[in-house]
């Protein structure tokens, strides 16, 4: 979930994703807090882009599957993001793939200047909007809501327009043998482009995905310089990326 979100947003958020129906005086029920509360939260929410406006409530901006996403390995995935952006210089040329783990990214970019991003992930808008100093080339396609991105020829086609230093990719699993793995083709699609189009390209996963096998093949480990996940992964999962020369750094 949105770390910019207080306790009771995410909750807003969460209440939501499960039944879109709810109006304001439910929420007040559930929550034991006044209407006008729960207006100014939804009124917050909404200049956040978590949430749209309806007559007497609001529905999730993002779908429940994203949501279900954000709230998986939080600590985790907030660690890694701020090592990856650990990498990134001013005046920098990134590529961020769609992810809920590579959106962090932009977010612990405060203080770097000229950063030039370019992205298929719409869950990074909120992060820039915040920080002037960032400049973003969000890339067209056929929208996906069910990962806020955008796919497709006409994102590829956008991406070659493009070389970046940096890489930041994302992946539903990892092996040593069987490399980087998704279960949506065209997502697999997104990461080979960004993969080719930068200098140096960096898998940001928490230690949970070593080991899964997704439907789609996208990468072969070679194909990845950098790992940066959490100290749960596993000591032979160390010596097995380790032997295959993958640099790795723990956050």
């Amino acid at each position: 979930m949105n770390p910019m979100l207080s306790e009771r947003e995410k909750e807003i958020v969460e209440i939501l994703s499960q039944d879109i129906n709810l109006s304001v005086a439910d929420l007040s029920r559930k929550l034991n807090v006044s209407t006008v509360t729960i207006r100014n939260d939804l009124s917050s929410l909404a200049e956040k882009g978590m949430v749209h406006r309806t007559r007497g409530g609001a529905i999730p901006a993002f779908s429940p599957s994203v949501i279900r996403r954000q709230k998986s390995h939080p600590e985790a995935k907030q660690r890694i993001a701020r090592a990856a952006a650990d990498l990134i210089r001013e005046a920098d040329t990134v590529m961020i793939e769609a992810g809920t783990t590579t959106a962090l990214v932009a977010q612990h970019l405060l203080g770097k200047r000229d950063v030039q991003l370019v992205t298929n992930s719409t869950l990074v808008l909120p992060f820039v909007r915040v920080n002037p100093a960032l400049r973003l080339t969000l890339v067209g396609g056929e929208f996906r809501p069910a990962t806020e991105s955008f796919v497709g020829p006409l994102a590829l086609s956008a991406l070659d327009r493009f070389h970046v230093r940096l890489a930041f990719v994302g992946t539903d699993g990892f092996t040593t043998d069987g490399g980087l793995t998704t279960n949506l083709l065209e997502g697999a699609e997104i990461v080979r482009k960004m993969a080719e189009r930068a200098a140096h390209t960096i898998l940001v996963a928490d230690s949970s995905k070593f080991g899964r096998r997704g439907f789609v093949h996208v990468l072969p480990l070679t194909g990845v310089g950098t790992l940066i996940t959490d100290e749960g992964l596993a000591d032979q999962a160390r010596e097995e990326l380790n032997g295959a020369g993958i640099e790795i750094i723990f956050a």
